[in-house]
């Protein structure tokens, strides 16, 4: 096992490492920028280097920076986290070469799903069903564009191979607004993937977000850790998830986790991962792979009492996991709410002191924040401030606790979204379950008129 972890990431993630570091007696160095100079998980960390200015290029996509604080601390791993470079195929290269452990799938695994388009042909190859569209990338041939669309069926979507985190997509209702949409969402992947490749899909009218667990070691073996559903969701980024999908047959879902576990046998998968899928009308439809620990880890863990960050470290080193797939059980509900520094109905970022913060507690409940009364939240980075997850016997049951612990919670001096994620936890639809991922934006609309 490690002696000793560099997180190479910030907010609630890094914090959220460092636990399962403090609890496997590994110690951990953290990386920081100036604007986080302050945060909790630097205050209490082993040992914290500060690599540059507060623009993220300059400090946590600072490669260089990064594996020269790992060699100067004595590090032996490095665990990306979520975001940043997570899904970096040449920085988890450069730091395998380097002489380190990336706590990680290999560069080939993350390359191989970080492109949709060859992430896609590898599931079907697996047997894992996908969404009808384009073969591969779409040519250049406006003549064929068009051909390919008749025969997918209108409205289509076309996504950018090298996207993610819901950027680089644009829907087609007709196919007058086809070709003009193919080359703006071209020009848009080039400038922000350096990929412009882009690839069609049949867009569907009411689909579910359910994702796919996955764990897979270095010998072999691989198993998935139930469902989540991640549903509410503006814009592609999710609000709320929870474990498991209300309202899912359980045959089918078991049927699709198999999948899964042989599709990472298949392409050689080692560590965390998720498979993300549209679910409609039974049938369930590959979208992509994330190749790292998610943001809404923590209902997964609520329900089957194993540890993700923890097994990503222990792959990461080499060692077998410690059970089968009979051995998983999910047990009650979990529901997670994000927090996000933000107006909770114009969505407008909120950085600033936090002048009170007051998280909630008792039975099921978990906050994952690395946020205190006094903190300065920065402006530079995304707006999640943290996590509240409340487990319970039943869905009622871990409904009635996020509701009572929306109601404890006090964050004074910024705004935050917690006034709608009250309003979502009484709304009828969402605790009937099984809303559609445009369920959200609707209800949003419906709301500001």
């Amino acid at each position: 096992m490690f002696k000793k972890i560099l997180i190479a990431n910030r907010g609630e993630i890094a914090l959220r490492i460092q636990r399962a570091c403090r609890e496997m007696g590994i110690k951990a160095v953290v990386v920081y920028s100036e604007a986080d100079r302050e945060a909790k998980y630097v205050k209490l960390a082993d040992e914290a280097v500060c690599i540059g200015p507060a623009a993220s290029a300059l400090s946590y996509l600072n490669m260089p920076a990064i594996i020269s604080t790992a060699e100067v601390t004595d590090a032996e791993a490095i665990h990306p986290g979520y975001g940043f470079l997570s899904e970096n195929a040449d920085f988890a290269e450069r730091v395998e070469k380097s002489g380190f452990t990336f706590i990680g799938p290999t560069p080939e695994s993350i390359r191989l799903m970080g492109d949709k388009v060859s992430a896609k042909q590898a599931m079907i190859k697996s047997g894992v069903p996908c969404v009808p569209g384009s073969e591969g990338e779409l040519p250049e041939d406006p003549k064929e564009i068009i051909r390919i669309a008749r025969s997918v069926g209108y409205p289509v979507i076309i996504k950018a191979a090298g996207g993610g985190g819901g950027r680089g997509m644009r829907v087609v209702h007709t196919e007058a607004a086809l070709i003009h949409a193919v080359q703006t969402t071209r020009a848009e992947a080039g400038a922000a993937f350096s990929n412009p490749a882009v690839y069609m899909e049949k867009f569907l009218e009411r689909p579910r977000h359910i994702e796919i667990q996955v764990l897979a070691d270095q010998h072999k073996n691989a198993v998935w850790l139930g469902e989540r559903d991640c549903s509410m969701q503006r814009r592609h980024q999710k609000i709320i998830e929870e474990a498991p999908a209300p309202g899912l047959p359980r045959r089918l879902i078991e049927r699709i986790g198999e999948r899964c576990s042989a599709a990472c046998k298949k392409i050689g998968y080692r560590g965390a991962g998720t498979f993300e899928f549209l679910y409609e009308d039974g049938e369930f439809f590959f979208i992509e792979m994330n190749t790292r620990v998610q943001v809404e880890h923590p209902v997964t863990e609520m329900v089957t009492g194993i540890d993700i960050v923890q097994m990503q470290i222990k792959v990461a080193a080499g060692e077998r996991l410690p059970f089968t797939q009979k051995g998983i059980t999910v047990r009650g509900h979990a529901i997670e709410c994000r927090i996000n520094a933000e107006d909770p109905y114009k969505f407008t970022p909120s950085p600033g002191r936090i002048t009170l913060w007051h998280p909630p507690g008792g039975p099921g409940v978990r906050v994952d924040s690395h946020i205190y009364t006094n903190y300065a939240v920065p402006p530079n980075y995304d707006s999640m401030v943290g996590k509240i997850i409340c487990h319970g016997d039943t869905r009622d049951q871990a409904l009635a606790r996020m509701r009572t612990a929306l109601s404890e919670t006090l964050v004074e001096g910024i705004h935050t979204n917690i006034a709608l994620h009250r309003e979502l936890m009484a709304d009828a639809k969402f605790i009937e379950g099984g809303t559609s991922i445009h369920y959200l934006e609707g209800w949003l609309g419906q709301r500001a008129r």
